[in-house]
């Protein structure tokens, strides 16, 4: 019998290849004789860097950056020399993990770090570049990283810095090439900007636009510190970006699927980098070779920390179950928890669930590999 393990990480316990590792031991306490490979996959969140420089044998480089409340910080990005290629999260610089529970501000948090991130690689001498979004603590539509790749903000003649409250009051925008000019009459360095030819993927595993009910704010607010009138105030600063680059660009992205990821990230690197949007878990899973890998295989096993929803608009459990139905093969999922979802469910054979009636959360992460091992035996003794 031949397997394949592609799982993504357990968010808050174990890593990708943590997961499968351990789901390979499982199985291999009942199935001695099986052929068991293992491509730890992610979808554009946390883990995504580390998957593909993993797969294609790539190093780790390290830049200065700011975080989301502008302290400065250490932060790395994967490096593919002989594609020159940099993967990198945005969450490295502007994710959630960089605050307290207590610091967390949309409308105080920018993605300026993520701009410092794109720029160093640029000028380490990137051609293409993958931008993970997934796990930020910020709302700002790309407005820090654009003004760290040289973008100016105006309100008739004041200059726009920090804070998403300022952004309400937007009039124009300067590209680089005219930021340039400007700062030449003042007799001022000359900004950053990114070479033309670099091309950036913004890789996505949410589908929400920028703006409305479904939007950036709306939806993924709330969890970053967002209630109230802080809601409508961050709604309100995303709307007049999205005009202010409509009528300063000709561009609209404010509508396109992923558009409001990261905080509207998505929004800010089409409008701002010519970036293209797709779903982290194709660029995942090209970068891995991960069709060619399961043609052979008899048998799927795909897992995450939570099965819902959630998991149909892009997440990688998802990816993996159509990928193997598509070949013909039967897929599994073993996970943190499930929701029940009957959608979710249907896309696997079986679904194995590590939390049990009578454990908490906390225990049930601080069990995971154990658990992982005992639900592997259980699926290998039912094949």
């Amino acid at each position: 019998m031949h397997i394949l393990i592609a799982p993504d990480k357990f968010k808050g316990s174990l890593r990708a290849r943590e997961v499968a590792e351990n789901i390979a031991l499982g199985l291999r306490d009942v199935l001695r004789g099986a052929k068991i490979d293992i491509v730890p996959m992610a979808d554009g969140g946390e883990g995504t860097a580390e998957v593909i420089c993993d797969a294609l044998g790539g190093s780790r480089l390290k830049c200065k950056a700011h975080d989301p409340l502008g302290r400065e910080i250490d932060a790395r990005y994967a490096w593919i020399e002989e594609r020159k290629l940099a993967v990198m999260e945005m969450s490295e610089a502007a994710g959630m993990r960089r605050l307290s529970k207590d610091e967390r501000d949309p409308l105080r948090a920018d993605t300026f770090g993520v701009g410092e991130m794109i720029l160093n690689a640029a000028q380490h001498g990137a051609r293409d570049m993958i931008v993970g979004l997934g796990g930020s603590a910020t709302n700002d539509g790309g407005f820090g990283m654009a003004r760290a790749v040289g973008f100016r903000f105006f309100a008739g003649d004041e200059e726009l810095a920090r804070g998403m409250s300022e952004l309400q009051k937007l009039t124009r925008v300067e590209a680089p090439v005219a930021a340039a000019v400007s700062a030449a009459k003042r007799s001022t360095s000359q900004p950053a900007r990114l070479p033309p030819q670099l091309k950036i993927i913004a890789a996505v595993d949410v589908r929400n636009p920028l703006l409305g009910e479904n939007g950036a704010t709306r939806v993924f607010g709330p969890q970053k510190g967002a209630a109230g009138d802080k809601i409508d105030n961050l709604e309100r600063a995303l709307a007049k970006l999205a005009d202010v680059v409509s009528k300063e660009f000709g561009v609209d992205y404010r509508d396109k699927a992923g558009a409001g990821a990261a905080g509207g990230l998505g929004f800010g690197l089409m409008s701002f980098c010519g970036a293209r949007i797709r779903p982290g878990f194709d660029v995942v899973a090209e970068a891995v070779r991960l069709e060619s890998k399961m043609k052979d295989v008899d048998l799927v096993i795909t897992g995450e920390g939570s099965l819902d929803r959630q998991t149909l608009e892009g997440k990688t459990p998802a990816g993996i179950a159509r990928l193997a139905r598509k070949l013909g093969k039967q897929v599994f999922a073993i996970v943190g928890r499930a929701s029940g979802d009957q959608e979710v469910s249907d896309l696997f054979d079986e679904v194995y669930e590590n939390a049990q009636p009578g454990t908490s959360e906390k225990e049930n992460m601080q069990r995971a590999a154990e658990l992982l091992r005992e639900r592997a035996q259980e699926l290998a003794k039912a094949l």
